[in-house]
């Protein structure tokens, strides 16, 4: 159900934090401006991102079986399939059951394991939810952790979850056909990612490293990397583009003096990806 000469589809499976700037209310516009279709399905909805206390959230696992009927009813097609933070293990498991279901279409699936940062797991989570995590990376086409996330999908102490060739070889032994691993820092002080695609080519990209750590910049980065593999950039070129923006974003937002906790200041930048 997609008529000829439309945008390409992605599906973006998130939870929505009405404040703070990440999750859907940065997918959402990132992949518009970028010239793509977004389908949301909201996985909760939440006053303010969990990083800002007294937050409010409606949990939607319940939902998303319907959800995914009524898609399938409609006959939609997606071009991708895009998934970030999931609270509980239910979730993991019903974002499988949307793979499944619309991965037969040729969609790509791009997984970031939002579970964790700084060197621990989210509150939330348990070795269990890692485990199933685990489990949700080894079925897709592009996985985007963080350094802490990194390490503990692959049980290794977070120093060793540097972009080594080891580390970057062992993420794509989960299963995953690519791994970008976010964070990595070279020589020189720069901050970008790394990555390894299908044939174990490896792929950096750095820039330069403003001040400060602000909440949602992996959810900007794995959005812009989304669309761009999307539209047919290579694994290379996406991971570039996507370091560039987040790079540029953080910098504006540091020279605004912007509060980390309410997010990057990307709107007006969003002219870039267009």
């Amino acid at each position: 159900m997609k008529a000829a000469n439309t945008p390409k589809r992605i599906l973006a499976i998130h939870d929505i934090s009405g404040f703070g700037r990440c999750s859907l209310t940065v997918a959402l516009p990132i992949l518009s401006a970028m010239g793509l279709e977004c389908v949301c399905v909201p996985t909760a909805v939440l006053s303010t991102h969990t990083g800002i206390g007294g937050y409010t959230c409606r949990d939607l696992t319940e939902d998303l079986p319907a959800v995914l009927a009524h898609y399938l009813n409609l006959g939609l097609t997606f071009d991708a399939i895009y998934s970030g933070f999931l609270g509980n293990i239910r979730q993991i498991e019903l974002v499988r059951r949307f793979v499944d279901s619309f991965r037969r279409d040729g969609a790509l699936f791009i997984c970031d394991p939002a579970m964790a940062d700084d060197g621990k797991l989210y509150p939330l989570f348990d070795t269990n939810f890692v485990q199933k995590m685990r489990s949700l990376c080894s079925i897709a086409d592009v996985i985007v952790p963080n350094q802490t996330e990194a390490a503990l999908l692959l049980d290794v102490p977070e120093h060793v979850a540097s972009p080594s060739s080891s580390m970057l070889s062992g993420l794509q032994k989960l299963g995953a056909k690519s791994a970008v691993l976010t964070g990595a820092v070279n020589s020189n002080g720069g901050i970008g990612a790394a990555g390894i695609d299908s044939n174990a080519a490896e792929y950096f990209a750095y820039a330069k490293k403003a001040p400060g750590s602000y909440s949602g910049s992996g959810d900007i980065f794995a959005s812009v990397l989304t669309g761009a593999l999307t539209l047919g950039y290579t694994l290379p070129d996406a991971i570039k583009r996507a370091v560039d923006f987040t790079s540029a974003v953080i910098e504006n937002t540091h020279k605004h003096h912007g509060d980390p906790l309410r997010g990057l200041l990307f709107e007006e930048l969003l002219r870039c990806l267009m």
